[in-house]
């Protein structure tokens, strides 16, 4: 069964594509749920205008992420941390410290969901995590973890 999507299914297609589909899954997934209309030709029309709506937004989100990526990777983002002689932490930062280590230190509100941390930093020191802001804008973050 061809379908219009109206927005992003995973594994199926984006806002604005006609794909096909079982009829099954038509039927009791997507349209009961309002995810997508059947592909009758005035939809078609429809699915040209969503697909140049969606492409202005994508656009100008990649734009505003391109910006915030610069903020981001200035300088290094100063992460304070109670730590040992010996440099190892008291305790670990994760992505949730770091999100607020970037709103203190530059005043912006980051979700800690774009941020992606291998495992927990316990070490005092350099280290780099990369902030997925954008499907296509990947930024490589400094921190900068320093003893209280």
């Amino acid at each position: 069964m061809q379908i219009l999507l109206r927005e992003d299914v995973h594994n199926v297609g984006k806002k604005g594509d006609i794909v096909t589909v079982s009829d099954g899954y038509a039927r009791n997934l997507l349209l009961p749920r309002g995810k997508a209309l059947l592909a009758t030709p005035g939809v078609q029309h429809q699915a040209v205008a969503m697909r140049a709506a969606g492409a202005k937004r994508d656009a100008a989100t990649k734009a505003e992420a391109m910006a915030l990526g610069e903020q981001l990777t200035a300088s290094p983002i100063v992460v304070p941390a109670k730590a040992g002689n010996e440099g190892r932490l008291f305790g670990s930062i994760g992505v949730v410290d770091i999100a607020k280590a970037i709103a203190t230190a530059r005043g912006i509100s980051i979700d800690r969901k774009v941020l992606v941390l291998d495992e927990p930093i316990k070490a005092v020191g350099t280290h780099f995590v990369e902030a997925r802001l954008h499907t296509d804008v990947k930024v490589r973050l400094e921190l900068l973890v320093q003893a209280k």
